[in-house]
């Protein structure tokens, strides 16, 4: 039977795949829009467990906030080029599901998977990237996400999505300059990538084990015994001012320490928790499965 060019576009617009397709699933349907969905989801779903070995470690990291700015997520999506990773589709979908993940507040990845879609919710999550693995033909995973609720929520995404940061803070008062030096701060741990917020954060192995390789260091140096805990000490202070946010020198004046720069533009402003995601990070040249 002939399949009309409208019909074609409609099971195109509902789908996204492309136009060939289209017309071949409605040819095999008898011209039945609903029948041709199916049958495309299930080519989808085929395509995608072809595709699921291949590697994915390019993508995106995104972040959303909630409207109120108390709530905020951190998303990665993986796919396997740069080329996908900015196309309009790949980039909607990794920005939408992070949204979900700050209204829907899923426990996992898995759950998140097998959420209901935000926009359409006769399809669940897992539907979605099936179907973006059909119509884009590479490997996508979704890889990872944190979610903050409470305080104040700041994000940065740096270098088109390589580097994202998430940051809850506690104010008074979430003033517009307050939430501009949230944004600095942001801004601040994805270029120097601090592992905590303050030295009181640094975990007791972390700390011994630093203590250890600095004591090994000024014993082999032949270093007379009576000052071997000052230059220890001076040394963990450095490891306090690299791996602490607060005593980093701040980016953008790196005379002061971040602590002093919050003093100054925002007093009463202080930093609750933040993760800083970057792409790709830990992952090999296999298949990248989610966390």
């Amino acid at each position: 039977m002939a399949i009309s060019p409208k019909v074609v576009q409609e099971l195109r617009e509902k789908t996204g795949v492309g136009m060939m397709d289209c017309k071949r699933a409605l040819e095999e349907t008898g011209g039945d829009l609903e029948e041709a969905v199916k049958v495309l989801r299930k080519k989808g779903m085929a395509t995608a467990q072809k595709k699921s070995a291949r590697a994915a470690s390019d993508g995106l990291v995104v972040a959303s906030i909630s409207q109120d700015g108390t709530t905020g997520a951190l998303l990665e999506m993986n796919c396997e080029t740069d080329f996908v990773a900015k196309t309009d589709d790949f980039k909607g979908m990794a920005e939408d599901l992070c949204a979900q993940v700050v209204h829907a507040a899923p426990a996992s990845v898995e759950a998140l998977l097998d959420q209901p879609l935000t926009k359409d919710a006769g399809h669940k999550v897992k539907d979605l990237i099936v179907a973006k693995v059909a119509k884009l033909g590479e490997n996508i995973q979704l890889r990872r996400f944190t979610r903050f609720q409470g305080g104040l929520m700041a994000s940065y995404i740096h270098a088109g999505g390589k580097i994202g940061v998430l940051m809850e803070c506690q104010v008074a008062s979430a003033t517009e300059e307050m939430k501009l030096v949230a944004k600095d701060l942001c801004m601040q741990v994805a270029a120097a990538a601090p592992r905590f917020v303050s030295r009181g954060e640094v975990t007791p192995d972390v700390l011994e084990s630093e203590k250890e390789i600095y004591k090994a260091q000024v014993l082999a140096q032949g270093k007379p015994a009576a000052i071997i805990d000052k230059i220890v000490e001076g040394k963990m202070n450095k490891f306090y001012e690299e791996a602490c946010l607060l005593e980093q020198p701040f980016v953008k004046d790196t005379a002061i320490s971040v602590q002093k720069h919050m003093d100054a533009a925002a007093k009463g402003l202080k930093v609750v928790r933040f993760t800083r995601y970057v792409l790709g990070e830990g992952l090999k040249s296999s298949a990248c499965d989610a966390q």
